[in-house]
């Protein structure tokens, strides 16, 4: 058998660990707003201050993302996987011990750093490892991700919250894991690359027969549904908590529960994404999912805590499944370009996802949090124009 043929297959155990490691990093970033209703108190920060520690945060990651995407593209570094672990790690003990909000935005863009280098080059990982099954890959991947972005909340609930900020030095751990997970994928990344150089340029990747007109203005499309997914749920991640404490005047600790099951649903939603993909076609899984979530969306803020919660997990299950779809559909596009696209659109939800914290948090100052809630309830609204999207299947390929 040739070495081209052995790299074809899917090799599941690296999928794996690129996914668990996906977990860990992404449980690590949830931390960060699980925590904030802890340190606005402490700290004394006002809402336009949570914002911006969210925003120099999803900076940090979203302004580097596309560089190394384009650098692991250029001339790929297996082991940085491990190192951006380490970046990680730093940032969560100066968070645990940092008591000025200084310390907290300099802690917060560590964390980022080191988000910034672990994905791009852990998407070129798996799609190597996906042996050409990549809607596959990509929502194992991604959903490794979505379930620690879930279970950060509720182990911020249990451990954080009950102890106190310097508790969160026990997540230090995960990072140190990660990194050492991550060298023997390291390892695997290196001998894929040695064993075939040409590896990424040869493979069977049927081209997008798209002009480069067209296909510059479908990026931009998938750019514009990027922002209208996620402006709404950094509006649910980041206030959803504050949203229940205020409108129903339940605790913190429910509320955190609250937005576990919500960030659950969006783990369960990203994994039926990817699987549908394949089957129905990824326009109707990005037009469905953004557009779908609409009505669920735009009832939540009427209705009882009962309603909320279920109208807020279905939105999430819905407008979740989105995300695999919009990043396979693009890399299929540029196939050749997989960590810069990756590092981009990773990137762009990031950038995304903090401004939309600031800009919702200066909201919440000037109107009260719970008016947020019905400007971002019609976002969803927005999926709509998905369906200028290029028909999945082509003459030359399918996208």
């Amino acid at each position: 058998m040739s070495t081209s043929t052995k790299l074809q297959g899917t090799v599941f155990s690296v999928i794996v660990i690129i996914s668990f490691s996906h977990f860990l990093n992404d449980m690590l970033q949830s931390v960060v707003p699980s925590i904030y209703p802890l340190i606005k108190d402490s700290l004394g920060l006002s809402f336009t201050q949570i914002g911006m520690i969210t925003l120099v945060y999803q900076c940090t990651s979203s302004i580097l993302q596309p560089l190394t995407g384009y650098f692991a593209d250029k001339k790929p570094r297996p082991y940085s996987l491990s190192v951006g672990m380490l970046f990680s790690f730093t940032g969560v003990l100066m968070l645990a011990f940092s008591q000025q909000y200084e310390l907290i935005l300099l802690a917060v863009s560590l964390i980022g750093l080191g988000s910034s280098i672990f994905h791009p080059t852990a998407s070129r990982v798996v799609q190597t490892a996906s042996g050409g099954r990549k809607s596959f890959a990509q929502s194992i991947f991604q959903v490794g991700g979505s379930s620690g972005t879930a279970l950060g909340p509720l182990l911020a609930a249990l451990i954080v919250l009950p102890f106190g900020q310097s508790a969160i030095s026990v997540f230090s751990m995960a990072a140190v894991i990660a990194s050492i997970l991550l060298l023997k994928a390291g390892s695997w990344y290196a001998a894929s690359l040695k064993a075939t150089l040409s590896y990424q340029k040869t493979r069977n990747v049927t081209e997008c027969d798209l002009s480069k007109r067209a296909k510059t203005a479908v990026l931009a499309l998938l750019v514009f549904l990027v922002f209208s997914k996620h402006f709404y749920t950094a509006c649910i991640t980041n206030y959803y908590t504050f949203f229940l404490m205020e409108k129903f005047s339940q605790s913190v600790r429910f509320s955190q529960i609250c937005l576990f099951v919500f960030l659950g649903c969006t783990a369960l939603g990203t994994l039926i994404g990817g699987f549908l993909g394949d089957r129905i076609g990824r326009k109707y899984v990005i037009w469905l999912s953004i557009f779908g979530a609409a009505p669920f969306a735009a009832a939540m803020p009427h209705l009882d805590l009962a309603g909320t919660v279920i109208c807020a997990s279905i939105s999430g299950f819905i407008i979740a499944s989105a995300f695999a779809s919009i990043l396979v559909y693009a890399t299929d596009i540029l196939p050749n370009h997989v960590g810069m696209i990756a590092g981009f659109f990773y990137g762009l939800m990031f950038g995304l996802g903090g401004l939309g914290s600031a800009f919702f948090g200066w909201m919440a100052d000037k109107t009260g949090i719970i008016f947020v809630f019905y400007v971002s309830s019609l976002l969803p609204l927005l999926g709509i124009f998905a369906g200028f999207l290029p028909d999945p299947q082509r003459k030359n390929g399918k996208i």
